[in-house]
């Protein structure tokens, strides 16, 4: 299942991080683990952001792919998501389940 994972470092922590050559390579090292599809980095509420899109299979996945955030202080967020031909599958399985009626 896809999954948006956000992840907001308090400011300090995100500036620290860009300062940093071998952070950014982490982060690098990081997003290839989980298998990212897209990685996005913005400001949220005064801090520095990141979404990362990725897949999980199962439900323990989550706590690999949050640790390594918590350890550098970010509050982290899953929330799965759908693309245009999920919603499609959706309103086919409607068109069935009418027809069945």
């Amino acid at each position: 299942m896809r999954f948006i994972i956000r992840a907001q470092l308090p400011t300090e922590v995100g500036n620290r991080m860009m300062e940093n050559a071998d952070s950014l390579k982490e982060l690098e090292g990081y997003i290839k683990n989980i298998n990212a599809e897209n990685a996005y980095f913005f400001e949220a509420n005064g801090d520095r952001t990141m979404v990362f899109i990725a897949n999980m299979e199962r439900a323990d996945q989550m706590a690999m792919i949050a640790e390594p955030l918590f350890t550098m202080g970010a509050k982290v967020e899953f929330h799965p998501v759908m693309v245009l031909e999920d919603l499609k599958k959706i309103n086919e399985s409607r068109l069935v389940t009418k027809s069945i009626s």
